[in-house]
């Protein structure tokens, strides 16, 4: 249900004023934020949204599929007007794409991370290019065309070699969950076999890029970028268990590289909100390993043990809030 619990403060005051005054003069029902979704394990992090924003005045209205066709009638009868909206639905589900589409047209409202943003992003061949072209230090890769336009691999025994072994076969667009994704190729045939999965997608062949140790940690991390706020943590690539990077850890073992990359890859990518995977090497550099993840799993770490610490869960509502009061 839309949240309509108004908190008394300057800010809440002249935003539902203003709200007041387009209904009044347009018959137009108005909200701050719109959020859609579609994955059960989101119903947390929207409650949490709507809790949030209850407490800071900002109105907001939930889109799921029941009330997809209903809102979307609303919207072209200009019954219905958003500020901003954040899909989390488009991605996974084509019937909320015509929502999106009108949504994207609106000069009043703000897309959080546009489809064809999205769709760019998630291309790991096209990101991995752009990276290289602003110096964003990435594994050594051979990217392959898709076998249905061309049946033959184009690979030499020699760039074979060069990605040492075993080495790591993924499909450009297929990888949601690690799917399709090969950790333990070691020949030729892997890759012939892989590329039959997905046989329209590119392919990428990586080196394997191991973490260092620092304090004995696995030095591999999962950094949020949430709305200007970079969010740095430590993230276990074999148990995938989170943890915040404190300020002192980030002095103490010089992880500012961390923000720096996320920063650059926020200029490429161009999304409000999303997740990057880096890792520190016994090489001393910092390789951004997993490129761009354009649809954060937001599961709080208190219900799932490999979900997102909460505090980290809290910080991107603020930030998405204050987003939305900045809109």
């Amino acid at each position: 249900m839309p949240n309509t619990k108004v908190a008394f403060s300057s800010f809440t005051l002249y935003f539902s004023v203003e709200i007041f005054l387009i209904a009044m003069t347009t018959g137009t029902e108005v909200f701050d934020l719109a959020i859609a979704w579609t994955w059960p394990y989101d119903r947390e992090f929207v409650q949490a949204i709507e809790e949030h924003a209850a407490r800071t005045g900002v109105t907001t209205y939930v889109i799921q599929k029941r009330n997809l066709e209903e809102t979307l009638e609303k919207l072209r009868k200009k019954h219905l007007q958003f500020r901003c909206i954040l899909d989390r639905a488009s991605d996974e589900d084509e019937a909320f794409h015509p929502l999106h589409r009108f949504l994207s047209r609106q000069e009043m409202t703000r897309v959080v991370n546009p489809l064809a943003l999205q769709q760019r992003s998630a291309d790991k061949a096209t990101m991995h290019l752009e990276f290289l072209t602003a110096n964003i230090n990435v594994p050594y890769t051979i990217i392959i065309s898709p076998y249905n336009q061309k049946n033959e691999a184009e690979l030499s025994l020699t760039e074979l070699a060069h990605l040492g072994r075993p080495f790591i076969i993924k499909p450009a667009n297929t990888t949601g969950g690690g799917i399709g994704v090969v950790l333990g190729a070691e020949t030729l045939k892997d890759v012939l076999d892989a590329r039959l999965h997905h046989k329209n997608d590119k392919y990428l062949l990586q080196e394997t890029i191991k973490p260092a140790y620092v304090s004995e940690q696995r030095a591999w991390f999962r950094v949020l970028y949430a709305f200007g706020t970079i969010i740095p943590c430590w993230w276990d690539d074999q148990t995938h268990v989170y943890e915040l990077v404190t300020a002192e850890e980030e002095e103490t073992f010089g992880l500012a590289p961390l923000r720096e990359m996320t920063q650059k890859i926020r200029s490429v990518c161009r999304l409000d909100f999303f997740s990057t995977e880096l890792v520190y090497t016994y090489q001393e550099k910092f390789v951004v390993v997993d490129y761009v993840n354009e649809i954060c799993d937001m599961r709080f770490q208190s219900s799932h043990r490999d979900g997102v610490p909460d505090e980290a869960v809290q910080i991107v509502i603020r930030t998405l809030l204050d987003f939305v009061k900045s809109a």
